[in-house]
C-alpha cells in the first residue's frame, strides 16, 4: 500500500465511521474479509493456532487477535490499543425542544471538544439504533443519515460586539442544533404537547421531534413506535479529504483517534501468523474520551477476560503470558503548532508527516519507559521507519490515554504512541497524509518482529558497574 492510497483508504474508513458503532462495523468488514472469525463473548471459544478472531462488546468496541502457529497458552502476545470514540454533541434520551417556531434538538456534549468549532456546521446523525420487531425482540441496528441536518447557527456579530474578543456560551441553552422550522409556520398543524405524569410515562419516541423519528423509522425501514431506543451521534456532514498545496494534509474529523483504529485494523489484516509462536491483538475500546471507566471502556477487565481466554483460565499461565507481552498504545500525538510554537517543549516538536511519534511523561501520564521506548526505537530502526518522541512543558498539562489505564489493569509493559495532529478535538482536525502509512508499517513490524527485539534485551537483572 502506497502512501497516498492508505491516506485514501484512511479517508475512506473516517467518512463511513460517523460514530464508535460504524467505526467497529468498518473494522469488521476489513478483518472478515481476510479470514477473522466472530466470537461470542458468552460462548465457548474452541480456538487453534493459526485462528484468526474476534470479538465486540456494546458494538463500539472490538478486540481481535491472530494466534500464531505455533502459539501455547502462556506465550505472548503483541497488543495495540486504540480507541473509537471522539468529543462530539450526542442527542439526550428526552431530546424535544421549541422555541419561537423552531424545533430544536437537544444534545450532551461527549468529551472535551472545542465546542466552538460546532457552530455553523452542517451536521449529520450517526449512531445504533434499538428496533422492535412485530415479536417483541429488540435488535441493534446501525444508522448514518448522510444528510445536512442540523446546524447550530451563532448569533450575528451585531447583536454581540464582543464576539472576537471572547467567543463565550452556555452549552446547556445556546449548543442546541436547529432540525426545522414548526410544522404551523409552515401551514401544518403542532405537536400535541403533554404535560406531568403522562409526559414521564410517553413511548420513547415521543420524547423527540416527530420528524427526527420519522427519518430514522424511514432510514431503517421501520415504524416510528417500533424505535426502542438510541445512541446517536452528530458528525460533521463535510466529507474528509486531502488538503493542502501538495495534498500533504488529511483535513477530517475523528482523527483522534480513527487513525490508530484504522492503521491496528490494516496491520491485523496483514500479519500472517505463519511461523509464529506469539498472538497479535489489538483493542479497539470505546469511551476513552470520557475517562475509558466503562464495561466496554480500557478500565474494564476486557483485555484481563480475552487474555485469561488464550491461556486457557490458568492463572499460572497468564502471568506467564503478561511478563512475555508488550502493549502499544496507540492515540494522536500533539503536532508542534506554527502559530503557537512556545507552548511546545523546546527539544521535542514533532511534525506532521513526520512520522508516529513516541510519549513520554515522568509523572505516568503516559507509559513509556526507558527499556520499553528502546526496543521501540530499535525496532523502527531496523525496518527504516520514521519515528518521532515528545514531552511537555513543565509548566503545560499532559493529557493521558488508555496506556496507563490498560498497563495498571494488566500489567502489562506498555509504550504510548500515535500521529501527530493539529487542531485536535475540533470538529475538523488536521494531520499529515503520511503518518497513517508509516504507522501501518511500524504496527505491522510490532506483530512480527518485536517479540524477537524484545527476547535479547535484558532490564531487570540491571548491574551497578561499580560492582563488577
Amino acid at each position: 500500500m502506497a502512501i497516498r492510497e492508505a491516506a485514501c483508504d484512511l479517508i475512506g474508513y473516517i467518512n463511513r465511521s460517523p460514530s464508535p458503532y460504524h467505526a467497529v462495523a468498518e473494522a469488521i468488514k476489513v478483518l472478515s474479509s481476510v479470514g477473522y472469525q466472530r466470537l461470542e463473548e458468552s460462548g465457548d471459544w474452541n480456538l487453534s493456532p493459526g485462528g484468526l478472531y474476534y470479538m465486540t462488546r456494546n458494538a463500539s468496541t472490538l478486540i481481535a487477535f491472530a494466534l500464531g502457529e505455533k502459539f501455547k497458552p502462556g506465550n505472548g502476545c503483541q497488543l495495540i490499543g486504540a480507541h473509537t470514540d471522539s468529543p462530539c454533541l450526542r442527542v439526550k434520551q428526552r431530546s424535544k425542544h421549541t422555541s419561537v417556531g423552531y424545533n430544536l434538538v437537544r444534545t450532551e456534549c461527549y468529551g472535551g471538544g472545542i465546542w466552538a468549532t460546532w457552530f455553523d456546521r452542517d451536521l449529520k446523525l450517526a449512531g445504533k439504533v434499538v428496533v422492535r420487531s412485530e415479536s417483541g425482540a429488540l435488535t441493534s441496528r446501525l444508522a448514518h443519515i448522510d444528510q445536512p441536518l442540523l446546524q447550530v447557527p451563532t448569533l450575528a456579530i451585531h447583536l454581540d460586539r464582543t464576539v472576537n474578543e471572547a467567543f463565550k456560551f452556555n452549552k446547556e441553552e445556546q449548543l442546541l442544533p436547529v432540525l426545522e422550522m414548526i410544522e404551523k409556520e409552515l401551514g401544518g398543524e403542532t405537536e400535541k404537547k403533554v404535560t406531568g405524569v403522562a409526559k414521564q410515562q410517553q413511548p420513547f419516541p415521543a420524547h423527540h421531534p416527530s420528524k427526527l423519528i420519522s427519518l430514522l423509522a424511514e432510514h431503517l425501514g421501520c415504524k416510528g413506535d417500533d424505535i426502542a431506543g438510541f445512541d446517536l451521534c452528530l458528525a460533521d456532514y463535510m466529507p474528509a479529504g486531502l488538503a493542502g498545496a501538495n495534498e500533504e494534509f488529511i483535513k477530517a474529523p475523528r482523527q483522534d483517534n480513527l487513525v490508530n483504529a484504522w492503521a491496528g485494523v490494516q496491520a491485523m489484516a496483514k500479519h500472517s501468523p505463519a511461523g509464529s509462536s506469539t498472538a497479535a491483538v489489538l483493542c479497539l475500546y470505546d469511551h476513552e474520551e470520557v475517562g475509558s471507566q466503562s464495561a466496554h471502556g480500557a478500565g474494564t477487565e476486557l483485555t484481563n477476560l480475552v487474555l485469561d481466554r488464550l491461556c486457557e483460565g490458568n492463572s499460572v499461565l497468564h502471568a506467564h503470558c503478561v511478563a512475555r507481552s508488550f502493549l502499544l498504545s496507540a492515540d494522536q500525538v500533539h503536532g508542534v503548532h506554527p502559530n503557537y510554537v512556545s507552548k511546545h517543549e523546546i527539544n521535542f516538536q514533532p511534525s506532521l508527516n513526520g512520522g508516529v511519534t513516541m510519549k513520554h511523561n515522568s509523572n505516568q501520564r503516559y507509559a513509556t519507559t526507558a527499556i520499553g521506548a528502546s526496543l521501540l526505537r530499535e525496532l523502527a530502526l531496523r525496518n527504516d521507519i520514521p519515528l518521532q518522541e515528545v514531552m511537555v512543558r513543565n509548566d503545560s498539562p499532559c493529557g493521558s490515554t488508555i496506556g496507563p489505564i490498560i498497563s495498571s489493569k494488566t500489567a502489562l509493559r506498555t509504550v504510548d504512541l500515535g500521529c501527530p495532529q493539529l487542531s485536535m478535538h475540533s470538529i475538523r482536525e488536521m494531520g499529515g497524509a503520511s503518518d497513517p502509512y508509516h504507522a501501518v508499517a511500524l504496527y505491522k513490524a510490532f506483530y512480527e518482529q518485536f517479540a524477537e527485539i524484545d527476547s535479547q534485551a535484558c532490564d531487570e537483572n540491571c548491574v551497578d558497574p561499580t560492582l563488577i
